[in-house]
């Protein structure tokens, strides 16, 4: 743990992020600056190569492109739905988490005819729960799903579910928020249409924008379906197409030089598959250290992603404030519980968070456990 940072950010985003990574903020930017919009055009250019296509400025109608959206992530998935779904459109949202009740708001909010899967946020989406509701509706156009469900660290089969959308003939949008960059995939791979990750996750930037990566004939046949002015994909999209790299609106500038930096981290740890690796290992080291002090994971390792996991309380006494405190004074912050079926608090492997940071983890664990006297029931 680097001597000169408060604490670490174990969390699923915003995280932990490099000195370097910080260190170019310092530089401000002006938005129309050609330099500035080159730098856009580079970030669209290599998430397209991350999600297993080729450069945005291709004219390949089928080829992958990439745009940025200004926000949270959460901004980025409500652009997506909003623009991707047609009027006389329906989308079916698998629900087993916080994120994927969020997409089914956001459908409802924007009044587009929703059908959802509701089930156990200790439940892996029900993949023939999933083909019975295409088989049976035939109005559903589209099909959404959440990767990783950082409610959890439950890792849903996007895969799967994506050859599902195939073979019915839907289109399969993916929240990827918390997988992409960290968890080897492409847009083929899982299925994909549309796939929504943000600044802030596994790429290891800071908040300020989400992405979404799409085939050029999937976004070229959205224009004029957006349900929203500032959030409308197609125009921005097209936008930043139309005049290399620049956003329709005030872009978060620090953020997107963040962003480059970190990508340039990605590839020099050795891209997605090392990244993944690291975070794998840091789970493991978590996971097998809180066992040794007395912490039960709530998922079984089957389901469980390496970004992040959720502990079950020890005993019904157990106080998460009083051990977030405990834990912060020793320079860890810890992520409270989200769940309504258990009550737990989560641990997040992912950021600039290293193997040996796990091992002083539980390391501090220990004492915060002995200073606290917790008891395991």
């Amino acid at each position: 743990m680097d001597d000169d940072i408060p604490y670490l950010l174990l969390t699923p985003g915003p995280l932990t992020t490099s000195r370097t990574v910080k260190s170019v903020m310092l530089q401000d930017f002006c938005t129309w600056d050609d330099d500035y919009s080159s730098l856009v055009q580079e970030i669209r250019a290599e998430l397209t190569r991350l999600a297993g296509g080729h450069d945005a400025d291709s004219s390949s109608g089928d080829e992958l492109t990439a745009v940025l959206m200004q926000g949270s992530g959460t901004f980025s998935v409500e652009a997506t739905i909003g623009t991707a779904v047609p009027r006389d459109g329906k989308l079916l949202v698998v629900n087993n988490g916080a994120y994927g009740a969020r997409m089914a708001q956001i459908a409802r909010r924007l009044d587009i005819a929703c059908r959802e899967i509701s089930q156990r946020e200790t439940e892996q989406a029900d993949l023939r729960r999933i083909e019975a509701a295409l088989e049976g509706d035939p109005s559903i156009t589209h099909v959404a799903m959440v990767h990783c469900e950082t409610t959890t660290g439950m890792l849903n089969p996007a895969a799967e579910a994506g050859a599902l959308a195939r073979r019915y003939g839907k289109s399969f949008i993916l929240d990827a928020m918390s997988s992409f960059g960290g968890i080897p995939m492409t847009m083929a791979s899982v299925g994909a249409d549309w796939l929504i990750s943000s600044a802030n996750k596994c790429i290891q930037g800071v908040p300020g924008f989400g992405l979404v990566v799409t085939r050029r004939q999937a976004i070229e046949a959205t224009k004029g379906q957006a349900r929203s002015l500032s959030l409308d994909l197609y125009d921005q999209w097209r936008e930043m197409e139309d005049k290399r790299g620049k956003w329709r609106y005030t872009s978060p500038t620090h953020t997107v030089r963040a962003f480059a930096q970190a990508l340039q981290e990605l590839r020099d740890e050795g891209g997605v598959e090392a990244r993944h690796a690291r975070y794998v290992e840091n789970a493991r080291r978590l996971v097998e250290g809180y066992g040794r002090i007395g912490f039960r994971a709530l998922l079984t390792p089957d389901v469980r992603s390496p970004i992040i996991t959720s502990f079950l309380y020890p005993s019904a006494g157990f106080s998460f404030d009083s051990f977030y405190a405990a834990m912060k004074r020793r320079r860890f912050v810890l992520y409270p519980g989200k769940i309504s079926q258990a009550e737990t608090f989560r641990v997040g492997t992912i950021g600039h968070v290293f193997p040996e940071d796990i091992d002083l983890l539980v390391k501090a664990t220990k004492e915060a456990v002995t200073e606290l006297e917790i008891a395991f029931a």
